[in-house]
C-alpha cells in the first residue's frame, strides 16, 4: 500500500510538472485536478487522510517545510522597504475585512441566524492564503519584483493573522469568553511578539550549528530542524511556561515563529552569497589586471584561482540547499491536495452549492476592495510603494485558499451547530479560489505581460 502510495504521488507530481513547464499550468492547479481524478477514477486508490481530522494532521505535519520553502524567497531587506504595505495587507486587511463581514452577515447568511463568533471563525478561515499557489503562478512570468514580494509576502503573513483572528477571536467567543478592545491588542501583540522572539531565537541557534558544517546535507537540516522547532515551541509555549511554574494554557502562532525562523538563517546565508558575489568580482579584476601585465604572477593566478573555486563550491551549495528545500516542499505539496481530494464530498458540496457561491462572491469582493484601499494609501503614503491599477488586480487574485482553512475546521467542537455546512462552504471556496483565481491570474498577467515588462526593466535601471 505504501509504495502504491508512492507511486501515485510521484506520478501525479511528475504529471503537474509536465503539464507547468509545457502549458504553464501552475502546479497547485494541476496537483488538485490530477488528485481528484486519480481519487475518482481509480477505485483501489490507496487513502492518506480520510477524514478531516487526519488531513488537518497532515497539514500541521507539512507546513513548516511549506513556509520554510517559501520563507527562504524573503529578503530582509524587502521586508523593511515594504514593511508598512506587509502590515496593511497582513493585518490591517483581515482586520477589516472580518468588521465588513460581521456588518453584513445577516443579510448573506440570513437564514442561518450566525453569532458574531461563528461569522469570525467562517470568515477567518475563507481569509487565510494560499502561500505555495501564489508563488506558484507568480515563478511562470516575469513580474516586477516589488508585485512579486507584496503578494508573496502577504500570502505569508495573512495566514498567521488569520489564525490567530480564528483561535484568539473566534474560537474564544464561542466557548464563552468576552471579547473586548483591550483583550484583542493585548493578545495580538503578546502572540505576535512572543512568536516572533521565539523564530529569531531558534533562528540564530541554527545559525550557530551552521558554523559547526560545511556539509551541503547537514545545512539543510540545520534548516528544516530550526523550522519545525520554531514551530513546535510556538504551538506549545504553554508548556514551556507551566515548566516555570506559570500555569497558562496560552500558546504562539507557529507560522510567524517559521518565517522568522528561517528569515533568520536565510539572511545571514544571504549575506555570506552576496560576500562570495563580491570575492568573485574582486578576484576577477584581479585576473583582468595581472593579464594586461607583461610579466604575469603563476603564483598569483593559482592562488586567486583556487580562492574563486572554493567561493563558487561554497556559494553552489548553498543554492543547492535552497533547491532541496523547493523539492521536499513540492512533494510535501504534492501530498496535500492528494489528501485533500480525498476528503471532497461532492453531494455535501452540492447541498451548499449556493452558500458556496455566496461567501466566494462576498470573500471576492471584500479583498477587492480591501486592495483598492490599500493602491489609495500607498498612492498617498511616500514610505510605501505605489500601487497601480495592474498591480491591484493582480493582488486581489492572488488571494487563493489553501489547507490552513481546513486545518482551523478541525479546531471547532464537534457540538457546533453548523459545523457541516461550515465545511462544504471552506472546501468550497478553496476550491473555486484555486481554480478560478488561478486562471483570471495566467489570463490577466499573460495579457499584460508587456506593460509589467516595462516596470521590471524599469525597476532594474533604478537598482
Amino acid at each position: 500500500m505504501m509504495i502504491t502510495t508512492l507511486v501515485m504521488v510521484a506520478s501525479i507530481l511528475f504529471l503537474a510538472l509536465q503539464l507547468e513547464e509545457k502549458f504553464k499550468v501552475p502546479s497547485p492547479l494541476s496537483l488538485i485536478a490530477l488528485s481528484f481524478a486519480a481519487h475518482n477514477v481509480i477505485k483501489q486508490a490507496p487513502m492518506m487522510t480520510g477524514d478531516a481530522e487526519s488531513f488537518a494532521k497532515l497539514v500541521i505535519f507539512l507546513l513548516p517545510v511549506l513556509l520554510i520553502s517559501d520563507a527562504l524567497e524573503l529578503k530582509l531587506r524587502d521586508l523593511k522597504k515594504h514593511g508598512l504595505s506587509l502590515l496593511y495587507l497582513s493585518i490591517v486587511a483581515v482586520s477589516l475585512s472580518v468588521m465588513v463581514a460581521l456588518a453584513i452577515s445577516d443579510w448573506l447568511f440570513r437564514d442561518y441566524h450566525l453569532s458574531n463568533a461563528a461569522v469570525v471563525m467562517l470568515f477567518s478561515m475563507v481569509l487565510a492564503t494560499d502561500p505555495v499557489s501564489v508563488v506558484s503562478i507568480f515563478s511562470k512570468f516575469q513580474l516586477p519584483h516589488q508585485l512579486k514580494m507584496l503578494a508573496e509576502g502577504e500570502s505569508l503573513f495573512n495566514d498567521a493573522t488569520a489564525l490567530i483572528v480564528f483561535v484568539f477571536i473566534g474560537l474564544f467567543a464561542l466557548k464563552g469568553g468576552v471579547i473586548t478592545p483591550l483583550y484583542v491588542a493585548e493578545i495580538s501583540i503578546v502572540v505576535i511578539v512572543g512568536s516572533i522572539f521565539i523564530g529569531v531565537s531558534v533562528g540564530f541557534i541554527g545559525l550557530m550549528l551552521m558554523k559547526t558544517t560545511h556539509n551541503r546535507i547537514a545545512e539543510m537540516m540545520i534548516l528544516i530542524l530550526a523550522g519545525y522547532s520554531a514551530f513546535v515551541l510556538a504551538e506549545h509555549f504553554y508548556v514551556l511556561l507551566n515548566f516555570f511554574g506559570g500555569h497558562s494554557h496560552m500558546h504562539l502562532s507557529g507560522i510567524l515563529a517559521v518565517i522568522f525562523a528561517t528569515l533568520t538563517v536565510s539572511h545571514m546565508m544571504n549575506k555570506h552569497l552576496e560576500h562570495e558575489n563580491e570575492r568573485i568580482s574582486n578576484d576577477e579584476a584581479t585576473l583582468t589586471q595581472e593579464a594586461l601585465k607583461t610579466k604575469t604572477s603563476a603564483r598569483l593566478f593559482m592562488t586567486v584561482l583556487q580562492r574563486v573555486k572554493a567561493t563558487l563550491e561554497e556559494k553552489n551549495r548553498h543554492l543547492r540547499n535552497k533547491e532541496d528545500i523547493q523539492l521536499l516542499a513540492m512533494v510535501a505539496n504534492t501530498l496535500l491536495f492528494i489528501a485533500m481530494a480525498e476528503m471532497i464530498d461532492l453531494d455535501l458540496l452540492w447541498q451548499y452549492r449556493f452558500e458556496i457561491l455566496i461567501m466566494f462572491a462576498a470573500t471576492t469582493f471584500i479583498r477587492g476592495v480591501m486592495m483598492t484601499i490599500f493602491a489609495w494609501v500607498t498612492n498617498n503614503t511616500r514610505q510605501m510603494v505605489d500601487v497601480n491599477q495592474r498591480w491591484t488586480t493582480v493582488l486581489s487574485f492572488a488571494g487563493i485558499k489553501g489547507g490552513l482553512s481546513i486545518v482551523m475546521l478541525t479546531m471547532i467542537p464537534a457540538s457546533f451547530e453548523h459545523l457541516e455546512s461550515f465545511k462544504a462552504i471552506v472546501i468550497g471556496v478553496i476550491m473555486l479560489s484555486t481554480f478560478v483565481y488561478a486562471a483570471i491570474l495566467i489570463w490577466y498577467i499573460h495579457r499584460h505581460q508587456a506593460a509589467f515588462l516595462v516596470e521590471l526593466n524599469a525597476e532594474g535601471q533604478h537598482h
